[in-house]
């Protein structure tokens, strides 16, 4: 069962909103009528979810939703009224999972989380992927700069100073990116 944020500046809505949310299945977390300290309510919380019915999404809103993104990121359901490009393109720099124009349909509400805890979870692998990338091209960089000093000082071969940066990583236990990190320090310290 998801546990659903709601934050919806008008309270009077609420009761039939958690009133459909407990009818499709889902737990209401809490409700709360802005998202100000949105992180430390998420953690306080633990929501699966955030749903936000606001008519328009103010900057401070985007803010706190961008903010929960880098710290504690969720699934994010946006019911808005504002329309424009500007508006849609802030909402996903925010880190909205959906943005739905045109206020809340009730019936519409079940299909509109799993499409937004699915697009999320797939965000969330690709960024996963491309943290991967990133980081075994930092560790190929640092390794070929370790490398290149081995041959400049070492007047080493390419593999000869590969295989010996592998064989200390080795006998150390260590990763050859953490040697070659170590490598690279110790010369810019001596050079």
């Amino acid at each position: 069962m998801l546990k659903i944020l709601v934050i919806d500046e008008i309270q009077t809505r609420t009761r039939e909103l958690c009133t459909q949310l407990a009818q499709s299945g889902y737990q209401t977390a809490a409700v709360l009528p802005s998202a100000d300290n949105l992180p430390e309510q998420v953690a306080a919380f633990k929501p699966d979810v955030i749903l936000v019915d606001t008519n328009s999404p103010s900057r401070d809103i985007l803010e706190h939703l961008a903010v929960m993104d880098r710290t504690a990121p969720r699934p994010v359901v946006l019911f808005g009224s504002d329309r424009t490009n500007d508006t849609i393109r802030q909402v996903v720099q925010a880190g909205v999972s959906t943005y739905v124009v045109d206020g809340l349909d009730i019936s519409r509400l079940q299909p509109l989380i799993e499409i937004a805890v699915a697009r999320f979870e797939h965000y969330q692998s690709l960024k996963g992927k491309l943290e991967e990338a990133n980081r075994q091209l930092d560790e190929r960089k640092i390794i070929d700069q370790a490398k290149n000093l081995l041959i400049k000082h070492r007047k080493l071969d390419e593999s000869t100073a590969y295989a010996l940066l592998r064989k200390t990583a080795m006998s150390r236990g260590e990763t050859i990116a953490t040697v070659a990190r170590e490598l690279v320090g110790s010369a810019s310290l001596l050079l």
